[in-house]
């Protein structure tokens, strides 16, 4: 039988690992806007605005060839409780009034921790699911963030002018205490999935295994920087338009959302192979038109149409599975969260600088323009595969004898 959405939440620990990933989705929208606001208030710079809110995605590159190999030998449960209660006393501690530079080093600091984050729920969902339920799952949670984000950015909008930013960053904080508590009380404790101490040297060695065929590292490539240019282009919503950043952070959101459902529900088998360029495609067009610096209603249109090319991803991680060897599959999804994640904070720190220098608009508009170029060069080795050809009725079998076709 075909897995179903219904059928997921009747799966033992699929609903309390899905809850406490989206009470962090919604602690990390909240924050993130709220520590944005923050930083540009103090600053008035763009640069340090995009690097606030992405900057913790800039430690996954050092979290993702040091640390990686730890998702996998260290037991879910008690690793994801402590992810959440770090990040709910860094939350906190970002609050309080602190030098710009203390800031910025527990932005880091958080960025590190939260290098493990992607290769333990992924791994632990690709564990409580059977294996032709994964995509199906993890569309799942992808159209939950986006329904989390739109809610969390309008949600974080009204608090930061109802509570100020601290007060909202204070809020989050407890949104991440209630993911540690439903992870400690509702997930069962599971041995990690693989034997050995975590290390540098397996963390790498798995990473080139994984790196090393070409189809991977196209995908790997094809899932990191379009995405992350994109998420640059995000990242200068609070200086391009201060008083409506939270609309159009939420329009983006309800346009991921639009594409997730779109590629999980209405492409069939044979359309999504071919879909993975076109959508990558608008993913980044639309952002053009900031040249022309549209109002911010128009800008809000704008990014929900481009943020439908954010199915892409499911498209990518589908095919990502379908040429890893099971045994590799956590760490690979790891990979790809964290990589995707760093080249975010990269994309925030290009665009925060081109914004530095010239204007918000203009940079947004420039780094599209570097993800349409990325994206037609990755193109060629992102086409579909076209399956094998049948055998024909004499064809030999690998022991010898022909082939027989059977009819009835």
């Amino acid at each position: 039988m075909p897995t179903t959405y219904r059928s997921l939440f009747r799966t033992p620990e699929f609903t309390p690992l899905f809850l406490a990933s989206s009470a962090q989705v919604a602690a990390q929208t909240m924050s993130g806007l709220a520590l944005g606001t923050l930083v540009y208030r103090a600053t008035d710079s763009p640069l340090l605005s995009a690097l606030s809110m992405f900057g913790p995605s800039l430690a996954q590159v050092l979290g993702a060839t040091t640390l990686l190999s730890a998702a996998d030998r260290l037991p879910p449960r008690a690793t994801m409780t402590g992810t959440a209660l770090a990040f709910a006393a860094g939350t906190a501690l970002l609050a309080l009034p602190a030098p710009l530079w203390t800031v910025f080093a527990l932005i880091l600091t958080l960025g590190l921790v939260a290098s493990l984050g992607g290769g333990v729920r992924w791994g632990l969902l690709n564990e409580i699911l059977p294996n032709d339920a994964y995509i199906v799952g993890r569309s799942v949670f992808n159209m939950a963030n986006g329904i989390t984000q739109i809610t969390g950015y309008a949600t974080g909008g009204v608090l930061i002018t109802l509570l100020s930013p601290r007060g909202t960053l204070l809020t989050a904080a407890a949104l991440y205490a209630t993911a540690a508590v439903i992870t400690r009380c509702a997930l069962t404790a599971r041995p990690p999935r693989a034997k050995g101490r975590p290390s540098v040297r397996a963390t790498r060695h798995t990473n080139r295994t994984l790196l090393a065929p070409p189809s991977r590292r196209h995908l790997y490539l094809a899932l990191w920087i379009p995405n992350g240019l994109i998420v640059g282009c995000e990242s200068l919503y609070v200086p391009y338009a201060p008083e409506h950043a939270g609309l159009l952070f939420a329009c983006a959101a309800l346009g991921m959302l639009a594409g997730d459902v779109a590629v999980a529900r209405l492409a069939g088998p044979a359309l999504r192979p071919r879909l993975g360029v076109p959508l990558l495609l608008l993913l980044a067009a639309p952002y053009l038109l900031f040249a022309l610096h549209p109002r911010p209603s128009l800008a809000a249109v704008l990014a929900a149409l481009a943020s439908v090319g954010f199915g892409a991803s499911l498209l990518q991680q589908e095919r990502l599975m379908a040429v890893t060897p099971p045994e590799l599959a956590g760490h690979a999804l790891g990979l790809h969260s964290s990589g995707m994640l760093a080249m975010q904070g990269v994309g925030a720190a290009l665009a925060g600088t081109a914004a530095q220098l010239t204007s918000p608009a203009t940079a947004m508009a420039a780094t599209a323009a570097v993800s349409i170029t990325v994206t037609l060069t990755l193109a060629r080795g992102l086409s579909p595969v076209p399956p094998p050809p049948p055998p024909s009725p004499l064809s030999p079998s690998p022991t010898g004898a022909p082939i027989e076709r059977r009819t009835g």
